[in-house]
Formats: structure tokens, sequence, C-alpha cells
């Protein structure tokens, strides 16, 4: 059979592109069961001179895929040999209206050099190049940094002062209105602070410790959903053990920062330095649990609604820290001090 060349693959990712039809090129090396090897060879050695060929692809009379032909088993097969007895019958490939995020998780277990993409009927309509999918998935990759403060995955360098700030400030809107959340927490514990004016500056202490450690399991999580690591099955160990490493996480760093509470209060002559010690680990313990496991439950809940779960997550768990260490640290000391 006759084709015309292809037009060549274009190496730079398509940032629009949403299904695995919008990347594929038009396919190339297609040919009958019943042709024979030195038939097809020929017509390979016409299409190599401007084309790259992987495969050869082996369709009916009605375009469908029925198989494919490694050049290994070209090589050693003999020329009068009909390709319907050396092709490879049971073969993977793309239907054309795969999204692109499922089709990256799939390439990623399989890393062939090139997929055949087919309708819904089995027709062959294209073909896609593994480093196609493999640059796309680096552009997922590396925009998870900022996708999870607002910042799109569109945004280049080069985008123009006008377009990034339409892309980034609602993002920022959004922040401001749930910092309000965290303000209102430390509203309603004005009495204690202005009795205990020390516990003030251990509040950023308590919200930096506990944000870091949300954005550590957050970090995670988002690297397991985007190589498709996190299985249904495998949810509920991933929220346990962000659990159990903010515990342990916020036990070691409670101990030291309730060891500076009590170095700090002894020096301004507080009359309870131990227990506010006390009160700082223990606060930091809880903060950080919860910290932990609103960095896995976060993206999930967002997954489970519909949303890109990378977006602005870590708005969302910057909120929930903040409200966690905040809370606990002067609810205790609330209880304990006053």
């Amino acid at each position: 059979m006759t084709q015309q060349p292809a037009e060549p693959i274009s190496a730079a990712p398509d940032d629009d592109a949403e299904v695995v039809g919008d990347l594929m090129s038009p396919p190339i090396g297609l040919f009958t069961r019943d042709m024979t090897v030195a038939e097809t060879v020929a017509q390979l050695r016409t299409l190599a001179e401007a084309e790259l060929i992987t495969y050869c692809y082996v369709v009916d009379a009605a375009g469908g895929l029925e198989g494919l032909v490694v050049m290994r088993d070209m090589l050693l097969a003999a020329p009068d040999d009909r390709l319907g007895s050396i092709m490879m019958r049971d073969i993977y490939s793309f239907r054309d209206d795969t999204k692109l995020e499922d089709a990256l998780k799939e390439a990623l277990a399989r890393h062939y050099p090139v997929y055949p993409v087919c309708d819904g009927a089995g027709r062959l309509k294209g073909l896609i190049r593994g480093e196609e999918l493999f640059a796309e998935q680096a552009i997922e990759i590396s925009a998870q940094a900022g996708k999870m403060v607002g910042v799109e995955k569109e945004e280049r360098l080069t985008t123009p002062l006008a377009r990034s700030l339409k892309l980034r400030h609602p993002w920022l809107q959004l922040n401001l209105v749930t910092a309000f959340v965290a303000a209102a927490v430390v509203g309603v514990f004005e009495d204690t602070l202005s009795q205990l004016v020390i516990l003030a500056v251990f509040l950023p202490v308590m919200a930096g410790q506990s944000g870091n450690t949300g954005c550590q399991a957050l970090a995670v999580t988002l690297r397991g959903m985007t190589l498709g690591e996190l299985k249904p099955e495998l949810v509920g160990r991933l929220v346990a053990k962000e659990g159990i490493l903010g515990f342990f996480n916020g036990l070691f760093v409670g101990a030291t920062a309730g060891l500076g509470m009590v170095v700090y209060a002894t020096m301004q002559g507080e009359a309870q330095p131990w227990l506010m010690g006390f009160v700082a680990m223990f606060a930091m313990v809880v903060s950080c649990i919860a910290s932990g496991l609103a960095g896995a439950l976060i993206p999930l809940t967002l997954k489970r609604f519909g949303a890109d779960p990378a977006t602005a997550s870590s708005i969302f768990l910057t909120t929930a820290s903040d409200v966690a260490s905040m809370g606990v640290f002067l609810g205790l000391a609330t209880l304990l001090l006053l």
C-alpha cells in the first residue's frame, strides 16, 4: 500500500493539549498483513529517506489496527514471509480521546518509543512518540510548585505582565480570605495574648513548623498522584503514614521548641516556664499531626470533587496549618496558664 509522507513530529510540547489526540502525528509505516517481508522492506527504504520509522503497523482495509512488526523480526524473517505471520497481535494503543494525564501515567510504566493512537472503532488515527509524552510529563511536574500557590501551568518567563496578573491575582484574593480565618482564631484569644505577651513570640514558630510538615506531605501526595502511584488501596496507608510522621516530627521539633520556650520564659521572668514549655511542645505535636493529615487529604479532596489537586493546594494547607497550630497553642495556654 502507498501513503503520503507524514508531517514531521514537532519537538515542542503543546501547552494546550488535553487528550492524546492533540499531540499525535499522522501514522506512517502502514502495511497490510498479506504483504511479504521483501515488499515491506522495499517500501520502508523509500519511507525511511524522509521519516523516522520505528515500527511497521499492520492495518486492514478499513484502517483498523491489526498488529505491529518490530524491525528485529523483519530482519530475521524470510523475504517471502507474510507480515501476518510475524506481527505482534496483542499491542498497546491509546484512544485518541484518552486524557493526557492518564496517558502520562501509562507511558511511565511502559516506556515504548512510539504509541499507536486509535479511535473508538480501533482504526489507527496517528502516532505519538514517547519523548512527546515525557516532555509533557516534565511540564506537569515542573508546574506543580507553581500550581500549589496559584501560578497556572501556561505561565512562562515570557508571559506578558497583564496576563500574569490576571492568572495570579485571583488566588491571592482567595489567600487573603483564608488568612482572615487564621486571624480570626488569634482574635478569639486576644485576652490570652494581652496577659501572656510572650506567646506572640512563638506564634510564627508554630505556624512555620506545622506549615513545613504539611508541605512535605503535600509534595509526596502530589508526586504520587502525578506519577500514578497513588492507587485507591494506598490512600488509607498514605494518610496514616503522614499522620504518624507528623506525630514523630512534631514530638522531636516540639521538644526543641519547648526547651526554647523554657529558656526564653525564664529570661523574661515568667512564673511558669516549664508549663509554658510543655504547652509549646504539646501544641507542636498536635499541629504537626493535623498539618500532615491536611497535606495528604487536601489534594485527595480536590480530586474527588473534580478539581485539579495541585491548584492552590498550599493556600488551603496554609490555612489549615495556621488554624491548627495557633488554635491549639493559644487554646491550651488559656486552659493551663490562666
